[in-house]
């Protein structure tokens, strides 16, 4: 295994904001350069989740994504510009990091995340990030995060809602139970069609970029070890009322 260097004198003035927090401080912001996080999506919310990784100096940031950049992507999807219409995603989004920030490494998977091609994918990976938009990839995330023994952090979007929550089954608590799954928060996923995609129904942009700026601030902490992480509680956001919830959540006990 290849030793992080240490910070060098343009890092330490890059990241001097992060390094002056006492809760961060120089081995939090090593922590972040040494860190290799796997982004599920290059769109509404990964776009914020790059960007400020990146910025944040996350040492290696992983980008999952089979798509194209489109027009109607740009109203929310801030990583890609007029200038990269119809390039795949991921190198869009790799060339806007590189932009940003010329520490980080990209490594681009121009496909769809999958349940059967984490095995190859994940590991090296300390975090998984799940910014899709279907519940196929997300029970595909959490299972594999699961299998993988790493933190999942999965966010959500509709109209003007959204929501997020971190996933760390492999792990107790500090009473010592066992954290909840993501299937003891979604038992099954809904019917097919009963919730429209943004296609169909419409979205704000905006809000794509308080819940993902969110599900990155709750990565730096799962890295840095600091906080309380999001694990057990699913963060809910109404854009239109600026309200906040909490809902706590627990691990089913096995049916025996």
């Amino acid at each position: 295994m290849t030793e992080t260097p240490p910070l060098s004198p343009e890092e330490i003035d890059r990241y001097k904001r992060h390094i002056l927090l006492p809760e961060v401080g120089g081995a939090g912001q090593q922590a972040l350069k040494r860190a290799k996080v796997l982004v599920i999506g290059a769109g509404g919310l990964g776009s914020p989740v790059l960007h400020y990784l990146a910025a944040a100096g996350v040492g290696t940031l992983g980008i999952a994504d089979d798509d194209r950049v489109s027009l109607s992507n740009l109203q929310r999807q801030v990583i890609h510009d007029t200038g990269t219409l119809h390039e795949e995603k991921t190198e869009s989004a790799a060339r806007a990091i590189a932009r940003l920030n010329p520490h980080v490494r990209v490594v681009r998977y121009d496909e769809r995340f999958s349940l059967a091609r984490a095995a190859d994918i994940l590991p090296g990976y300390d975090l998984l990030i799940d910014g899709s938009d279907n519940f196929e990839t997300r029970y595909a995330a959490a299972d594999a995060a699961e299998r993988a023994e790493i933190p999942l952090v999965t966010g959500a979007v509709g109209r003007f809602d959204g929501s997020l929550t971190v996933l760390k089954p492999h792990a107790t608590d500090e009473k010592g139970e066992q954290n909840p799954r993501y299937r003891d928060l979604f038992p099954e996923a809904p019917p097919e069609g009963l919730i429209p995609s943004c296609a169909e129904a419409g979205i704000i942009g905006a809000l794509t970029g308080v819940i993902g700026t969110l599900m990155a601030m709750e990565a730096i902490k799962l890295i840095t070890g600091i906080g309380e992480p999001l694990i057990g509680r699913l963060l809910l956001y109404d854009g239109l009322s600026a309200r906040f919830d909490t809902i706590r959540y627990r691990r089913r006990k096995s049916k025996g």
